[in-house]
């Protein structure tokens, strides 16, 4: 008996029937195209061809990284570090994180299960978002801010919504603005102090407020302390997890070593969070960058406790002169205040009626 063959079933749309065809494929996927290029790194790119300007732009110390670290790394090179490593970071890295916690804020997380080495606190901050965001999640993000932010939630698949603080609440969001911009679509806060550009520094007064009204909304909160160390004056930084440990289940917290430890070039991140968080977001790196680098690792579990120190007095120097000489440009009449963190002081130089996609447009 012969078996005639069966052909698939036709996918020929007519010709009149234009509301059936399929829509025309781009060259490159659509929801990169979406994604503008970095503010920053642009602006990055520009100043790095003009060697007498001084880029105000990328947040790194104008200095390299402490000596000491950088022969640990050498010495994990020579002594052959340079296999891959676990997914989730070389244990002695996460033992050290874990034990850094401990002792400065009296906090305990599992090494084994609630760390995870990113590359960089950028990659961790991406990941994270995409193992909890599902699509048309909302995530508040109070402003001004790193121009990363609102683009990592999208390709998680988020939606940004903006909060705009300005300087007569020297940059700070309040509960009541926040509040007012929760929907039924909120899933997340994004949380950063010492704020990022501005330097604003949340009391814990003021932490204490925002992480108890999201734990009560049941939201979960992102918050990158990647600028924990680079707080002067009065001010002192507060870890939201620690000021409120009712909302450790649902909190995530971004770090890494570029600005403590003038180690931007080296990449090394980190993700602290909920066990099953940690887990995915483990799995996503997986498929993704496997693991830091080992070299990059061991110099960061290396870096010797001086280290704070050695940056935060240069720091501080810097934060100084910066005001002096903005108060030779602006006049006595018009004096700088460097803010209390890392950024430089904004005062008037932005227009703050503008409109944040306006913002968002001079950023680019």
């Amino acid at each position: 008996m012969t078996v005639e063959p069966v052909s698939p079933p036709s996918t020929t749309v007519p010709a009149g029937d234009a509301a059936a065809r399929p829509a025309a494929r781009t060259r490159l996927a659509r929801r990169v195209l979406d994604v503008p290029p970095s503010g920053i790194r642009k602006f990055f790119d520009v100043l790095a061809t003009m060697p007498d300007v001084i880029s105000l732009g990328v947040g790194e110390p104008d200095f390299t990284t402490p000596p000491q670290v950088v022969e640990e790394g050498v010495r994990s090179l020579r002594s052959g570090r340079t296999h891959y490593t676990s997914n989730y970071g070389t244990i002695e890295l996460r033992r050290a994180l874990a034990r850094h916690l401990e002792k400065l804020y009296g906090v305990a997380y599992d090494p084994d299960k609630e760390i995870l080495v990113t590359v960089g606190a950028s990659e961790a901050l991406g990941v994270a978002l995409a193992a909890i965001l599902d699509p048309g999640d909302e995530v508040i993000v109070p402003a001004p801010y790193w121009t990363t932010y609102p683009e990592s939630i999208r390709l998680a698949g988020g939606v940004p919504v903006d909060v705009v603080a300005d300087e007569t609440t020297g940059y700070r969001v309040s509960v009541e603005q926040l509040e007012a911009a929760r929907t039924e679509n909120t899933k997340v806060l994004l949380f950063v102090s010492p704020s990022n550009p501005t330097g604003a520094v949340y009391t814990r007064e003021q932490i204490e407020e925002i992480g108890r009204w999201a734990a009560e909304k049941g939201l979960w909160v992102l918050t990158d302390e990647i600028y924990e160390h680079l707080v002067y004056g009065d001010a002192e930084f507060h870890s939201l997890p620690v000021v409120v440990p009712e909302l450790r289940d649902k909190c995530i917290v971004v770090n890494g070593v570029a600005k403590t430890y003038a180690m931007t070039g080296w990449r090394v991140g980190w993700v602290i969070g909920p066990k099953d968080v940690v887990k995915a977001a483990t799995n996503l790196q997986s498929h993704a960058t496997s693991n830091v680098s080992n070299v990059a690792q061991v110099a960061a579990d290396g870096g010797e406790r001086r280290t704070l120190r050695d940056v935060g007095h240069v720091g501080r120097r810097v934060r100084l002169q910066v005001g002096r000489r903005l108060d030779d440009v602006r006049g006595a009449d018009e004096p700088a205040h460097p803010p209390a963190g890392h950024g430089i002081g904004l005062g008037d130089s932005v227009d703050h009626d503008a409109d944040v996609g306006e913002l968002r447009h001079q950023c680019r």
